[in-house]
């Protein structure tokens, strides 16, 4: 969801400078009371009222592994994603290194013998 713009913040803190109770001014633009609060604390508190920068906590765990991935997959095509995980040598959970393969276009051959 993208951030709510400068017009519609410069708005809501206008309306409540004139003396709109919080509901009212929520209820005006159809956005929450806790939002119209914390927009409220914010200028308090900083001054701001600009929408923070929206930052991205986790990088991937196989970051920069495509290539290793891609050479042991080529290498043994018969591995299973336990073997390839091993063969990898991370914490990844098996789920994260079957996202991997998929998202390098790579196939995992299945021995249908064993089935």
């Amino acid at each position: 969801m993208p951030a709510y713009s400068m017009d519609l913040r410069t708005r809501v803190l206008e309306d409540w400078d004139t003396g709109m109770k919080a509901d009212v001014v929520a209820a005006k633009y159809r956005v929450s009371r806790a939002w119209v609060h914390r927009l409220l604390q914010r200028r308090r508190e900083t001054g701001e009222i600009e929408p923070r920068q929206q930052v991205k906590f986790r990088t991937r765990v196989l970051a920069g592994a495509d290539d290793r991935l891609r050479a042991i997959v080529a290498a043994q095509p018969d591995r299973t994603l336990v073997e390839i995980q091993a063969a990898l040598g991370t914490s990844a959970s098996l789920a994260t290194v079957w996202r991997a393969l998929q998202r390098l276009d790579l196939t995992v051959t299945i021995n249908r013998l064993r089935r």
